[in-house]
């Protein structure tokens, strides 16, 4: 996330748009990422555009912070995608290592009993979101892993818990590719799950960093 001049600005995805094929296809990439990310943004700043004090702010502070109440719904919504969809570029990869290691993966294995039983319940969390939302894997102050499902673009961090990693089952996210096959965009997406920055976020977030 970067700030100029008080306001928000697009973040640059971290590869190429058609690095994620064929699981992620570069149309969507690019639909998703210059368009709904840049309206979520657009929406931020106008929101923001007579409050210069907040728009300075990190977006992870803003959102967990006091807002008035005239903007604080169109912040959780626009400030909440902004974040969001940062976090989830993030998360992937086109070099994935397929699996968690180290203290993650031995994380993973004492609260669901091993990796594929954390895939199926990670997916069902992403399954049973009605309408428009994302399901993440989050680690609760009191360093307990957690799935939850989250509607909208509702953050992770105004419940208090870090988020590790998440997926975005907006249709936006899959509908040029799998249409209504969410079930299939969700397998697709372990293809490309960046765990060398999901053990990364995990590390940060047992640290308190």
């Amino acid at each position: 996330m970067v700030i100029v001049r008080g306001m928000f600005k697009l973040p640059d995805l971290p590869y190429a748009y058609g690095a994620l094929e064929p699981y992620i296809d570069e149309a969507t990439m690019r639909l998703h990422h210059d368009k709904h990310h840049a309206a979520y943004l657009e929406n931020l700043n106008k929101a923001l555009a007579e409050h210069p004090d907040l728009a300075a702010k990190p977006i992870e502070e803003l959102l967990v912070g006091e807002l008035p109440g005239e903007i604080k719904q169109a912040v959780i919504n626009h400030g909440g995608g902004h974040f969001n969809h940062s976090f989830f570029w993030e998360s992937m990869t086109s070099g994935s290592t397929k699996k968690p290691e180290g203290e993650l993966a031995e994380a993973i294995e004492k609260t669901f009993g091993n990796f594929e039983k954390f895939q199926e319940d990670f997916a069902g969390k992403a399954m049973s979101v009605f309408g428009s939302g994302w399901a993440w894997l989050l680690l609760t102050p009191k360093k307990k892993l957690v799935l939850k499902r989250h509607s909208f673009q509702n953050p992770p961090l105004a419940s208090g818990n870090m988020p590790l990693l998440g997926i975005d089952v907006w249709e936006h996210a899959y509908y040029l590719k799998y249409q209504n096959r969410r079930a299939d965009y969700i397998k697709a997406f372990w293809n490309v799950v960046n765990w060398g920055k999901v053990e990364e976020n995990f590390k940060n977030a047992s640290s308190g960093r």
